[in-house]
């Protein structure tokens, strides 16, 4: 019985040393080194104007977002209490309104009939006979628009 305590700790003991040991090797980033832009801007400038147009000019770009940073912005939207854990209820509300259009009657059960409610307007607007069936002219009336072009190029 003694064996197994004392091997249980002496276990404990090494993997305790070694996790004390993988934090003691943890790499330490070396400072950044200031960057031209920062060089240039603390020299003292004299007064003259630059020779140059500033129209040539070439400077740094827009940071792009982050992936992670989109992530937490579209986690942050859905933890509505932020305790930040994401619950099915705040993963379906945003949901709640397109069911609730859908739901004609109220019931909170969604049929067929409701849901294919908009598949079944355009089908009666379609149908100008009344016949309950398409021929090519009317299902021709039902091709989708091609969405408009913006006017600006920008």
């Amino acid at each position: 019985m003694n064996r197994i305590l004392v091997g249980a700790l002496g276990a404990l003991l090494l993997v305790a040393s070694g996790l004390f040991w993988w934090q003691g090797r943890a790499a330490v980033s070396p400072p950044a080194a200031p960057s031209q832009l920062a060089l240039a801007s603390a020299t003292p400038a004299d007064d003259a104007l630059p020779d140059s147009d500033a129209g040539d000019a070439v400077g740094p770009g827009l940071p792009e977002a982050s992936e992670q940073s989109r992530e937490q912005k579209r986690f942050d939207r859905l933890d509505k209490n932020r305790d930040g854990k994401i619950t099915r209820t705040e993963m379906l509300s945003p949901r709640v309104k397109d069911f609730r259009k859908l739901d004609v009657d109220g019931n909170n059960l969604l049929t067929f009939d409701e849901w294919s409610v908009t598949t079944d307007n355009r089908f009666k607007a379609a149908d100008k006979n009344g016949d309950g069936a398409l021929s090519r002219e009317e299902f021709a009336t039902t091709k989708p628009k091609k969405p408009k072009k913006p006017a600006c190029k920008c």
